[in-house]
């Protein structure tokens, strides 16, 4: 017998004229199209342009290696500082998205340009082991290696230790999440907030936002099927798998940092990350969630000029820059 399908809300009515270059631009991702949807995130296409990280010279960016975790490789972290900026300042830990098997730490770092440009913040972003070479715990390891060494070297870099955030999308997001709850739990280091965008959280795909999307161009039921069993194998979906692989199955969300977190209302991921924002506000925390009538994964990205796509991006900027300045 063939699934029904949930149904899906329809598109927004401008992110529908962009799907047609999204269909063209990236491939559905699977282990027959992995090493192309890499050479594309990781901007090796001819016809990918390359930001001006430097922000025409106001912004100092510095490749560096730092130690990973105990008996694994260094890890590679691009930190962007203000040129003459006063130190201490306050810092944006990313991680880059790519369904945990693709993209690199330079993927989509030209949006937390503006903060150390006007700002004055510290932002850095760290190049993890990808799945399915690489799977779990290597990647979310690495995350809180990096994390741990920004903490403790915050000074060599101008930043402050007492006012880091974390920041990802997708599955970016579901690790900044991850990195968060192993930070809480360690006890080492305090974050102030967790900027989580359309979140990777939840391997179980048991929602009615994971199963409605197939085929559509859009990061479907399938393409997060394979993300998770390259992270996971025959463990995805078991009955414990660990919070730091999927945030969804923590059970005690407790004295975690403030939180933004947004999805579109057209994301596989809608359900899991509304309901984890529900769930951190009945634990406590204070969260910022957005729900976007008529957006897909990713859809700021993909048309910026859209309206929705500039509604968004406006609603995440304010809270940034009010907890920068904080």
């Amino acid at each position: 017998m063939t699934e029904t399908r949930p149904t899906r809300p329809p598109l927004d009515d401008e992110l529908a004229l962009a799907l047609p270059m999204l269909q063209e631009l990236v491939p559905r991702t699977g282990p027959d199209t992995l090493a192309q949807v890499r050479a594309i995130l990781a901007g090796l296409a001819p016809e990918t342009p390359k930001p001006d990280l430097t922000a025409g010279g106001t912004v100092l960016v510095d490749e560096l290696t730092v130690p990973g975790p105990e008996g694994a490789p260094g890890l590679s972290m691009t930190v962007l500082r203000p040129t003459g900026g006063v130190a201490p300042a306050p810092v944006i830990y990313h991680i880059h998205g790519g369904g945990m098997v693709a993209g690199t730490r330079h993927m989509a770092l030209d949006a937390f340009v503006p903060y150390v440009r006007d700002l004055g913040a510290v932002v850095t972003s760290i190049e993890y082991r990808l799945a399915p070479e690489h799977p779990y715990p290597a990647a979310v390891e690495d995350c809180y290696a990096g994390l741990c060494w920004l903490a403790e070297n915050a000074a060599s870099v101008g930043a402050d230790p007492a006012r880091v955030m974390i920041a990802g999308a997708s599955a970016g997001g579901g690790l900044a999440a991850a990195t968060a709850l192993i930070a809480r739990d360690r006890g080492f280091p305090a974050l102030t907030h967790q900027i989580l965008l359309s979140p990777m959280l939840d391997d179980r795909l048991e929602t009615p936002s994971s199963r409605m999307l197939a085929s559509e161009g859009l990061w479907d039921s399938s393409e997060s099927e394979f993300g998770w069993t390259s992270l996971l194998g025959e463990r995805r979906g078991a009955a414990h798998v660990s919070p730091y692989a999927a945030p969804a199955r923590a059970t005690d969300l407790a004295a975690l940092p403030r939180t933004f977190i947004d999805v579109g209302s057209v994301d596989g991921f809608r359900d899991e990350a509304l309901i984890y924002a529900m769930r951190l506000s009945q634990a406590g925390v204070p969260v910022d969630c957005h729900l976007w009538d008529g957006g897909f994964h990713a859809f700021y990205l993909i048309a910026p000029q859209a309206a929705l796509s500039q509604a968004a991006v406006a609603a995440r900027d304010e809270f940034l820059r009010r907890a920068l300045s904080a």
